[in-house]
């Protein structure tokens, strides 16, 4: 018989927590977990290059929101776990199809506290679905996190869901040539051997997808002190190219922190790849690209604009269904656009009415607000994004659009949202109704006419 995620039962709690009601979240019905809401993560890793083998110990802090005498975790079956314990005593538990479900001795009222401590082993990989491989993956010389959407799991025990965000504390041991970057600011550095420990704190609220290591080869060059550090971290003989190449970054976010108001996090940092990557990759405080991006062909600048853009919308203000997936591409997307505009390229109209064109010479079927989830990452959602952005902008004017964004980043900011929230928001900023833009452009399928 079908649950209510119109899957069939497996006997077992619902395991999803998808919003503060405990829905599910359709697009990804298997992630996310009910009875808890987890506050830190503390992982302690150790990771082999050349085996690509990784052992670690998660220490999760936690809140019961409901009484609970089982509760789950995402982890993938790559990952062996040898032992858990909740508040001291070791537990019975299960690790199946992707879930480590563990059984408390003791029922736990709601608002009780779980230390929850998984020790575990194994050699990390991609997790294969419908959007390809994405999670921890092994490059020439090192490896990267690509989580989104699913792919934390892959690496440590976690509440894999976007609703669901914690503080987190990274500390890594890796042999000593390779340099580490993961979330948040390097508090320690210290080498024994052969081997070196690099230990992150990220203390703003970050969710499962956008926690992310990457250890190469590198060297770091820092390209700015203000308003936040930004750093650039290349592989040696990728490091002219890329500071040729990643140099606009620094204006961008001085013109960005005009445009969507203070920078969310102590500092930002783009990490550049021995290997190439087809595209570049989203984490909270930082992003990479591949060495194809140093290339002088290549589009680096507008990509640089999208990924950081992603710090406001994305990391800092963050989806909490993934059906609202155009809140972080559609931004993402017009500050592309914006930025253009502000560095002397082409317009934002300009590159609104080329976009246009083709979206119009492509065949749709599906509202902006529910993509679904085979065509959530699709370009379509990206472009129409960005121009419902733009519709609203010819709408109510620049002032108006230019507050509404600082707005919409300073009251959810760390914070979760729905495309109502915006929208509700919007009309704080309007002195007409929005109703009918809102229709044409986010609810309906048909491709609207070109905003006036």
């Amino acid at each position: 018989m079908p649950g209510k995620s119109g899957r069939p039962s497996r006997g077992r709690p619902s395991p999803v927590l998808g919003s503060p009601d405990n829905v599910y979240d359709d697009y990804l019905p298997d992630n996310g977990n009910l009875g808890y809401r987890v506050s830190r993560y503390d992982l302690e890793l150790q990771y082999k290059v050349s085996a690509n083998r990784l052992t670690g110990v998660a220490s999760i802090t936690a809140t019961t929101n409901a009484s609970i005498d089982r509760f789950c975790l995402d982890l993938a079956a790559t990952m062996t776990v040898a032992r858990v314990t909740v508040n001291g005593e070791r537990l019975r538990y299960t690790h199946r199809r992707g879930k480590l479900a563990v059984a408390l001795s003791n029922p736990v009222p709601p608002g009780g506290s779980l230390e929850i401590v998984v020790r575990y082993a194994g050699n990390p990989r991609p997790i294969r679905g419908k959007w390809g491989e994405v999670g921890w993956e092994e490059l020439t010389e090192g490896s990267l996190c690509a989580n989104q959407p699913n792919g934390a799991p892959s690496w440590f025990p976690c509440d894999d869901h976007p609703v669901s965000k914690a503080s987190y504390r990274i500390a890594i041991t890796t042999d000593s040539p390779f340099s580490v970057v993961a979330n948040g600011v390097l508090t320690e550095k210290r080498t024994k051997a052969a081997q070196t420990t690099w230990v992150f704190e990220q203390t703003e609220p970050m969710t499962t997808y956008l926690a992310s290591i990457q250890i190469g080869r590198y060297e770091t060059v820092e390209l700015a002190a203000s308003p936040v550090p930004v750093e650039l971290v290349a592989p040696p003989a990728l490091r002219a190219a890329a500071r040729t190449r990643f140099a606009p970054q620094v204006a961008m976010l001085t013109v960005f922190t005009e445009m969507f108001g203070p920078y969310p996090f102590p500092r930002y940092t783009a990490v550049v790849t021995d290997d190439p990557l087809d595209i570049p990759l989203e984490a909270q405080g930082f992003s990479t690209f591949g060495s194809n991006h140093c290339e002088p062909t290549s589009d680096a600048e507008r990509l640089v604009a999208h990924e950081l853009a992603h710090q406001w919308f994305g990391n800092s203000v963050t989806l909490s269904r993934w059906r609202d997936i155009w809140l972080h591409e559609g931004f993402a997307c017009y500050a592309e656009w914006l930025w253009s505009e502000r560095s002397g390229g082409q317009t934002a109209d300009g590159w609104a009415r080329h976009y246009y064109a083709k979206l119009a010479a492509t065949r749709m079927s599906r509202p902006l607000v529910d993509p679904g989830p085979d065509h959530m990452f699709d370009d379509w959602v990206y472009k129409r994004g960005a121009l419902t952005l733009h519709a609203l902008r010819l709408r109510i004017g620049d002032d108006a659009f230019f507050a509404l964004l600082r707005h919409w980043t300073d009251k959810y900011r760390y914070g979760s949202v729905s495309t109502e929230d915006f929208t509700t928001l919007a009309a704080d900023h309007s002195t007409h109704s929005l109703n009918d833009l809102w229709q044409a452009w986010l609810h309906s399928a048909p491709l609207p006419p070109y905003p006036m």
